[in-house]
């Protein structure tokens, strides 16, 4: 709920100075251009999630990070879709992962999960059944 209170406050201080300084119509049209590019990005993040699938299964991405490159990359499509400078300015930046990965770190505290297998505490076993000779 913090959260949230501190984003409204944010998003109403800087949409005022900055419609302030720019004026009524350039306002107006930059709502429209950020709305129009959010869709844009929402119907096209098809081949986001393609391209990630690609990443994974050559190994070059592990899971959590194909989960939050995509996560990321849609949340930022809708704050680009909401009306205000401080939603388009954090819709912006999470369309790069570098981002995402530090407001997933930062603020929602994850940790990325990656096992060191060379350490590990796995026995390799091979299991070998006898059969009764009759």
């Amino acid at each position: 709920m913090i959260y949230f209170l501190i984003y409204l406050f944010l998003e109403v201080v800087i949409s005022v100075n900055i419609a302030s300084k720019i004026g009524g119509v350039a306002t107006f049209f930059e709502l429209i251009l950020s709305a129009g590019v959010g869709f844009f990005l929402l119907v096209n993040s098809k081949y986001t999630v393609f391209e990630s699938m690609r990443a994974l299964m050559e190994g070059e991405i592990t899971i959590e990070e194909f989960n939050r490159l995509n996560l990321f990359s849609m949340l930022g499509a809708i704050l680009l879709i909401l009306p205000g400078f401080f939603s388009d300015i954090l819709g912006i930046l999470l369309q790069f992962s570098f981002f995402g990965t530090l407001f997933a770190k930062k603020i929602l505290h994850l940790k990325s999960k990656k096992r060191d297998f060379k350490n590990s505490d796995v026995i390799d076993v091979e299991i070998i059944e006898e059969r009764d000779k009759f």
